[in-house]
């Protein structure tokens, strides 16, 4: 297979020589996929059917299973998922070669726990080369979800909708607000994941895992599905953050800047789809001597909330019932955001 994924605001181009592994990336890539076209690529991927290990002898170790050679990075069992990489840059373009060679253990967990191998191959391969590329671009990962809404019912045009930046941990109920809002017509850049420069929201191509979905069963009770009417980037105008208790009513209420930064980094920190990168950015930062070694989550948060009104909606045991406070919040006006207690 051969076609584009725009990934975090990158062009990633993926070239797969191994038919075993095509369906997988597919999948990964839901409807996302784009012809591969004349264009230059940001990002460029070369899965290879060969599995003989890339020769690293005479080459520096950055880490345990990290060797560097002029700014060019190995990494074997990249991320756990059973992939060798090399990973080289140049100007404007990062190259990924990546070749399955498992240790046994990974070998055995592939075809044992479908659902962890297929998520570990495509953070490999499909997200994180492309989240570490757009952060040499001063772009910061976020936990997040942007999402075009508005008011129930309502018919105005798309362009006018209040667009907003929806953070909260897994299990918050975060995936099931944002499906209720496409599903009412509104649109979203990704389900989890994205880069920002605090303003624009680059989103993560991957399916939504929400109970009832149809697709692959994942962990925690949920299945998979596209995201319906995926655009690749959004502006954000509000922030609102979730938070989950045991009982009650949805309710809404104001949130000062820092404690809005605050939950903004402490749901991208908890993020497990984000768990394996910062090591995986580390490791790259060191070898090739681009990007932050951290990437600068706090202070990215920082610029958004500062310039953000927020909010927090507090859900009970049923998280789709903070549909209508979502509609709410974005239907406010300037004068009705300052008078929320």
């Amino acid at each position: 297979m051969r076609g584009v994924l725009i990934q975090a605001g990158q062009r990633l181009l993926v070239d797969c020589r191994w038919p075993s592994l095509s369906p997988l990336l597919i999948e990964a890539g839901a409807d996302a996929w784009r012809p591969a076209g004349k264009g230059a690529a940001d990002v460029y991927l070369e899965a290879q059917a060969g599995h003989t290990p890339f020769d690293v002898r005479g080459w520096e170790t950055l880490a345990r299973d990290a060797f560097v050679r002029d700014g060019a990075v190995v990494l074997r069992n990249a991320c756990g998922s059973g992939f060798d990489l090399l990973l080289a840059t140049d100007v404007d373009r990062l190259r990924v070669v990546a070749r399955w060679r498992p240790p046994v253990k990974e070998r055995a967990a592939a075809h044992l726990l479908r659902s962890r191998f297929h998520l570990l191959a495509r953070a490999a391969l499909l997200q994180y080369p492309a989240l570490w590329w757009a952060g040499c671009r001063d772009f910061t990962p976020l936990h997040a979800s942007a999402l075009t809404i508005g008011p129930a019912g309502a018919s105005r045009a798309r362009a006018r909708c209040p667009t907003v930046l929806l953070v909260g941990p897994g299990g918050t109920g975060r995936s099931t607000l944002l499906l209720g809002a496409v599903t009412g017509g509104g649109r979203s850049c990704s389900d989890n994941l994205g880069v920002t420069d605090g303003r624009v929201v680059h989103g993560l191509v991957e399916p939504m895992r929400v109970r009832g979905g149809g697709g692959r069963r994942m962990a925690h009770g949920r299945t998979e599905q596209p995201l319906p009417g995926r655009v690749d980037s959004l502006c954000p105008d509000r922030l609102v953050v979730l938070r989950r208790i045991s009982r009650g009513r949805p309710e809404v209420r104001a949130l000062d800047a820092a404690q809005a930064a605050r939950a903004l980094v402490a749901a991208t920190y908890a993020a497990g789809e984000l768990r394996r990168y910062w090591p995986f950015a580390a490791v790259m930062a060191l070898g090739t001597g681009l990007g932050p070694p951290h990437p600068p989550i706090t202070r990215t948060a920082s610029r958004i909330t500062e310039r953000l009104p927020a909010y927090e909606i507090v859900l009970g045991d049923r998280p789709e019932e903070g549909l209508a406070a979502l509609y709410d919040v974005a239907a406010r006006g300037p004068e009705q955001m300052e008078a929320l207690p």
